[in-house]
């Protein structure tokens, strides 16, 4: 299939409309949260930084940690915006921008969400850690993580 210049937009630099990322930015494992300022306080615990871009809600910051790459970026509120995100990651690692036809060999990426939430369980309190295997949205927005967390003190 070959997308056209209207269905995948390509900044002239190369890198994608939204996210201005290239696709040998991406590493296969990806934090995201929504806020912008919390890309920072992720990337704080990086070993190294090797990359920072930001375009409008969309900061994103490339780096090592515990010798992996890795990337954080923010994906501002609600799942349209998620959808974006998600979107053009699976665009810069799923089609060859050259030709703009999907790759034959799909590379699988882990996705890891930092972020907030309510809960109506009188046993989970406020402030409280939660780690979760997968997650469905109930909004239309098919996404499901697979997570595995240390949390250190």
């Amino acid at each position: 299939m070959k997308f056209e210049s209207s269905e995948l937009i390509i900044n002239p630099n190369g890198s994608i409309y939204h996210l201005s990322l290239l696709p040998s930015d991406i590493p296969d494992h990806i934090i995201t949260v929504g806020d912008p300022d919390r890309v920072s306080a992720v990337s704080d615990n990086f070993d190294s930084i090797t990359k920072k871009v930001s375009t409008r809600e969309f900061h994103t910051h490339i780096g090592k940690l515990a010798g992996k790459d890795i990337m954080v970026i923010s994906t501002g509120i609600g799942t349209d915006n998620i959808d974006i995100v998600i979107n053009e990651i699976d665009a810069l690692v799923n089609i060859d921008f050259d030709s703009r036809k999907s790759l034959e060999s799909k590379r699988k990426l882990n996705f890891y969400r930092i972020g907030t939430s309510g809960t109506v369980r009188p046993d989970i309190n406020i402030d409280e850690f939660l780690i979760s295997m997968y997650g469905v949205g109930m909004d239309g927005l098919a996404f499901s993580i697979n997570i595995t967390v240390a949390i250190r003190n």
